[in-house]
């Protein structure tokens, strides 16, 4: 059985690291009330320090650059694929007009 996988709101993260900068609470104590693990909380403290605008864009939606960044590497790799069989087939026909 596998375990469901927790969201969490973005105005709840705020206030979670609010606890750690505000409050006065160690990372280890304010995920032990709110039932996270302390690496989460620090992940979400570094996020909101980095980019408090930008940060938690939400289920599954990436800062525009990140998005195009791994949009580039897929087309990359797809181009990459297409050019190695392109490779492998003028070998072959050559081979076989001779």
């Amino acid at each position: 059985m596998t375990a469901k996988r927790r969201s969490y709101t973005k105005q709840f993260k705020i206030d979670a690291v609010k606890l750690i900068t505000e409050q006065g609470y160690n990372v280890s104590e304010a995920a032990r009330n709110l039932d996270l693990h302390p690496n989460l909380l620090r992940r979400w403290k570094e996020q909101l320090n980095n980019d408090k605008v930008q940060s938690f864009p939400g289920k599954g939606h990436m800062i525009s650059e990140k998005e195009e960044l791994n949009q580039l590497r897929k087309e990359n790799k797809r181009l990459r694929m297409e050019h190695e069989i392109l490779k492998k087939a003028a070998a072959f026909f050559a081979k076989e007009s001779m």
